[in-house]
């Protein structure tokens, strides 16, 4: 008999593979606001578009954190870039169109139809190109901190404000604005604008990498808590605010867009004189 019994070993417990779910979360909220905003035409289908706006504008807010999210958590990838290119072109290039089109322009008939469709290709065709850019050379480095054309959230805001307009007449009961906000030619040409703003090569502000001189920063808080204060109070008026703010930002960031290309120029000049002359 053995003095001592040798331990019997039990297996050891498999590790369950796949991803955790830490990854999983950008994705998670990048299908949350697809489904918010494919819930945007259907309360436009119901008339509701006050209600439609807003499930928009919180689409717009979940596609500004799932990104940052994925970052922060080292989860990005191919699969959640293509994920978040789909969901934004249904968010911001289909459900604004069909609203807009239901609001509308639907008294034209089939040649109302055609502004809605305009901005849903240019919508498709900015994403595309966003897409594509992403396996291209490396751009300059200042570049990095402008959009090429108008993004497609900011798109949609903009292609919404007769909408904001109309909206906010009905709350002031302002039949005479309402009915100029909705006159279909009117909101016809704001989407077939704001289509040729996102699929031109004009640089716009991405503020990734905005900076804010200390100065500065009391007033932009104040101007934060103001902002956010309007937009529970009034949120159809901030939205055409914002619109308006942001179409009048446009010039200032081609201008700020010429100068840094003309200053990286004369360094990368004024560098390869420095090696022509040694």
């Amino acid at each position: 008999m053995m003095a001592h019994r040798r331990r019997r070993r039990l297996p050891r417990r498999q590790r369950l593979s796949g991803e955790s779910f830490n990854r999983m979360l950008p994705n998670l909220m990048t299908l949350l606001g697809l489904c918010i905003g494919l819930s945007a035409i259907r309360l436009g289908m119901q008339e509701r578009y006050g209600a439609a706006v807003i499930a928009i504008a919180v689409s717009m807010v979940i596609d500004g954190l799932d990104g940052r999210l994925a970052r922060m958590l080292k989860a990005t990838s191919r699969f959640g870039a293509e994920l978040d290119s789909l969901s934004d072109f249904l968010c911001f290039g289909v459900a604004p169109a069909l609203l807009l089109y239901m609001w509308s322009l639907s008294e034209l008939g089939a040649i109302g139809f055609l502004p809605p469709l305009m901005f849903s290709a240019a919508m498709a065709l900015r994403l595309a190109r966003f897409n594509a850019a992403l396996d291209s050379a490396p751009k300059a480095a200042f570049a990095y901190n402008f959009f090429t054309g108008v993004p497609a959230p900011a798109g949609a805001a903009l292609a919404m404000f007769p909408l904001y307009i109309g909206l906010e007449a009905d709350q002031l009961s302002m039949g005479w604005l309402h009915e100029l906000a909705s006159f279909p030619l009117f909101t016809g040409a704001v989407l077939v604008v704001v289509a040729g703003l996102c699929i031109s090569t004009l640089p716009v502000w991405s503020f990734k990498n905005f900076k804010i001189p200390t100065a500065g920063l009391l007033p932009m808080l104040i101007g934060v808590v103001v902002l956010a204060s309007l937009i529970f109070a009034d949120p159809y008026l901030a939205g055409a605010l914002l619109a308006g703010a942001y179409m009048a930002m446009l010039p200032f960031s081609l201008r700020s867009y010429r100068k840094l290309a003309k200053q990286a120029e004369e360094r990368r000049a004024a560098a390869e004189d420095v090696l022509e002359t040694s």
